[in-house]
């Protein structure tokens, strides 16, 4: 029920499939459950469990009859996992292990894997295609490339797989609804929630880490795409998996880069709320600009980006406003 998770599962729902939603609420809150169930008018089946409980997690595939899996069960902070890597290890690799372990217990060969653009590094050349050789910089990056691997390992030991590997860029905004949204739990570390979290007054004013990378305006650049548009692109990938065996990776992204001031002033453009920034130093693990060549996903996976920049940070907003009430 996590940040992506909950938008997929109204996706799905929505395309007719029946979902059983298995978390540990390490990130989000179990009242998602009711907004996830007040969109789709539907009773959703959940177990509050870790995938690293194999055991839990094994029953739970069987109870269900599961067919096919979407793993969107990992801590996803750069400067976190710079700080502390063997949390992110066992987490990342070592809950993906036990979760492919009971796919494979229970004869289930289909899974959409939640990866990032991470691993893809520094840029060798932009935009970053699928070819794009592989070396990421930090430790959240690893645990993605490593379990990447560890599915292209088990496709080719057992070719009735069907995997699909989806390299993230940025996701942000919110279901059109306004009652799911991305709400971390503490200080946000990606840069939406910051951004939102300044406009509503809870924080003083956003960190922005360098504005001396060469870009446009010093400041960061990264390739923004809708959390609805993305959770569409994981219906799209099912869709692809249901007609392709073997392990296939795909972008997911805009094609489009922004920097970290251009979102900002996107932002108060749309809301009217003036927002406060510092510059500080840069934070290990960031690269300067990232941002995708989707055209594969467009031409395999028939999926398209259809949302605006304006159109994410309004929904964002949206969703903090609905909090208010």
């Amino acid at each position: 029920m996590g940040y992506i998770g909950s938008h997929t599962a109204v996706t799905l729902i929505e395309a007719g499939h029946e979902v059983v939603l298995f978390d540990n609420l390490s990130n989000n809150d179990a009242s998602v459950l009711q907004f996830l169930e007040k969109i789709t008018a539907k009773k959703i089946s959940f177990i509050e469990g870790d995938i690293r409980d194999f055991e839990l997690l094994s029953k739970t595939l069987s109870e269900y009859k599961v067919e096919a899996v979407m793993h969107f069960a990992g801590l996803k902070a750069v400067g976190e996992s710079v700080q502390n890597p063997l949390h992110y290890y066992d987490n990342n690799v070592g809950g993906s292990i036990s979760l492919i372990s009971a796919m494979q217990q229970n004869k289930i060969k289909k899974i959409v894997f939640s990866s990032s653009a991470t691993v893809y590094g520094e840029p060798q050349y932009l935009p970053y295609d699928e070819n794009h050789p592989t070396s990421p910089i930090n430790p959240y990056g690893r645990t993605k490339l490593f379990i990447e691997e560890i599915l292209r390992d088990v496709s080719i030991s057992d070719p009735t797989w069907s995997i699909a590997v989806l390299r993230y860029f940025n996701p942000v905004g919110a279901h059109d609804s306004g009652l799911i949204g991305e709400s971390p739990k503490g200080i946000p570390n990606n840069l939406m929630p910051y951004i939102v979290k300044v406009a509503s007054g809870e924080l003083e004013k956003l960190k922005v880490f360098g504005n001396d990378y060469k870009t446009r305006d010093g400041t960061g650049e990264r390739d923004y795409i809708h959390v609805m548009d993305l959770a569409e692109g994981h219906l799209a990938s099912l869709n692809f998996l249901n007609e392709h065996k073997g392990w296939h990776a795909f972008n997911l992204g805009s094609g489009t880069s922004t920097t970290v001031l251009e979102l900002l002033h996107t932002f108060e453009k749309i809301t009217h709320k003036k927002i406060s920034y510092e510059v500080i130093s840069r934070r290990g693990g960031d690269t300067a600009i990232s941002y995708a060549k989707p055209d594969l996903a467009n031409k395999m996976l028939h999926w398209n980006t259809k949302r605006s920049l304006d159109d994410m940070c309004e929904s964002a907003w949206k969703f903090k406003e609905r909090s208010f009430l």
